[in-house]
């Protein structure tokens, strides 16, 4: 029976997780198995909140993310790998299937008032966006903010989604301290396109105005041009870098398509069912700048590729970022104005 596209998803499947012994199958009234639409809620059990991280590339020690999987549905996500941990697919069932961490705010205060915590800028959105459709109803993010307001504890955000204006009043009190940063993820200006990669995202136009808006009042942001994926919109770099620039970006970087399996998998029947023409060409593009292979993990090279087409890239956004005055990082964030709630009643706010 011919299965019916889902309109709004990223993933063109639901492949098996590689982690099940057992895999079942249904079909009814022409969808795969549990391929509704609508999107399902799952409360994430943690019982800590900040992920330690040690890789040498990351520019930060820790992370926080309320959710685990993402409705925007990107299909390069590489954080999609992480939800067949959970005995979940890293298809569609990432999109749809989110693990909502209802007490993170709580477990972040625990995290901070705890002596051994030493102050240092925490990463929201370290691996999936705290700023997708759910928050708008259970502004954990916020909540989250707050926290870091109250510590008076550094604060990094990257984002796809507009709805982080919501918060612009936290991120400006941050700001007026130098303790926040904010960072909109554009990978083409292309609407349609987008549309195909990022389905559930706010439109290129809508984030170059979200950034507009937070370098208005104030807050330091920067653009991540990622990810870069070779022979589709590598050739936007300069576009995307000005039209940040002139929304008021300070800073800039990019980031190379990875394909981790099973990504890589899900992004070739993406090509199959959206740009069947150019499959075969950026398939190419990719494998010339991950030594004949679709990903490399390496620390160092596995956000920039290697060989000439991937130096093309890198040259390409150097001399770009160069010439717009985005090849600078941002200013150094601010942990001498950390505090601890003092006073009897400190201990009493955790509960």
């Amino acid at each position: 029976m011919a299965k019916r596209k889902l309109s709004g998803r990223g993933a063109t499947c639901n492949p098996a997780n590689r982690y099940e012994r057992l895999e079942v199958v249904r079909e009814a009234n022409g969808f795969e198995e549990g391929s509704d639409e609508s999107t399902q809620y799952y409360r994430d059990s943690s019982r800590t909140v900040l992920t330690a991280n040690a890789s040498p590339d990351v520019p930060f020690r820790f992370s926080l993310n309320p959710y685990r999987g993402c409705e925007h549905g990107c299909i390069y996500c590489y954080a999609r790998p992480t939800h067949e941990y959970l005995g979940f697919s890293a298809g569609l069932d990432f999109e749809r299937r989110i693990f909502v961490k209802i007490e993170a705010p709580e477990l972040l205060r625990a995290a901070l008032i705890s002596p051994r915590w030493q102050p240092q800028p925490v990463a929201l959105s370290g691996n999936t966006d705290c700023y997708q459709p759910i928050e708008r109803q259970l502004r954990i993010t916020r909540r989250c903010l707050e926290v870091l307001l109250e510590f008076r504890n550094p604060v990094t955000v990257v984002t796809k989604s507009t709805l982080v204006l919501r918060d612009l009043d936290l991120l400006q009190d941050l700001a007026r301290a130098n303790l926040a940063q904010v960072a909109i993820s554009i990978t083409t200006l292309d609407g349609h396109l987008a549309r195909l990669l990022e389905p559930r995202a706010a439109q290129p136009k809508r984030r170059l105005e979200a950034l507009s808006a937070l370098a208005s009042a104030g807050i330091p942001t920067m653009v991540m041009a990622a990810p870069i994926i070779p022979g589709l919109n590598d050739e936007e770099i300069p576009r995307i870098l000005a039209a940040a620039r002139d929304a008021g970006a300070l800073a800039a970087s990019y980031v190379l398509l990875r394909l981790p399996r099973p990504v890589d998998e899900l992004f070739a029947n993406w090509l199959r069912e959206h740009l069947p023409n150019q499959q075969r060409r950026i398939l190419g593009r990719v494998r010339q700048c991950r030594e004949g292979k679709l990903y490399s993990p390496e620390f160092g090279t596995r956000k920039t590729g290697t060989g000439p087409y991937a130096d093309h890239i890198g040259e390409l956004f150097a001399l770009t970022a160069r010439r717009l005055s985005l090849d600078r990082p941002l200013p150094k964030l601010n942990v001498s104005l950390f505090q601890r709630p003092e006073g009897p009643d400190a201990q009493l706010r955790l509960f």
